[in-house]
């Protein structure tokens, strides 16, 4: 059976004080030099993640409803991948919209 998500709203106005323990660890890693800090469970990024890398993708766009004329066949094409597929041309959208502005620069 399936369950329905669960939201969590958290209010950083009204977030509950750090304990003393809280406090004190993170004392310690801000104190603690960089050249200390351990990264070798960190996978590194290939140039192939950095070039498609989007500055600010964690602030959602407002979404407008329009009416648009598509192609029968590339509709049928977008609806035979099954649901979601206005969500699918926002992002064929987006990443021509973002490849043009980049061949802009």
């Amino acid at each position: 059976m399936r369950t329905k998500p669960t939201s969590v709203t958290i209010d950083a106005a009204d977030l509950p004080p750090l304990t003393a323990e809280q406090t004190a660890r993170l004392e310690a890693m801000a104190a603690r030099p960089d050249d200390e800090i351990d990264y070798s469970e960190i996978p590194p990024l290939s140039d192939a993640f950095w070039a498609h890398a989007v500055r600010g993708r964690y602030d959602r766009p407002t979404k407008t409803s329009t009416t648009v004329r598509i192609d029968s066949d590339v509709l049928a094409w977008l609806r035979a991948q099954g649901r979601g597929y206005q969500t699918r041309i926002n992002a064929i959208l987006r990443r021509e919209m973002l490849a043009a502005l980049k061949r802009e620069e």
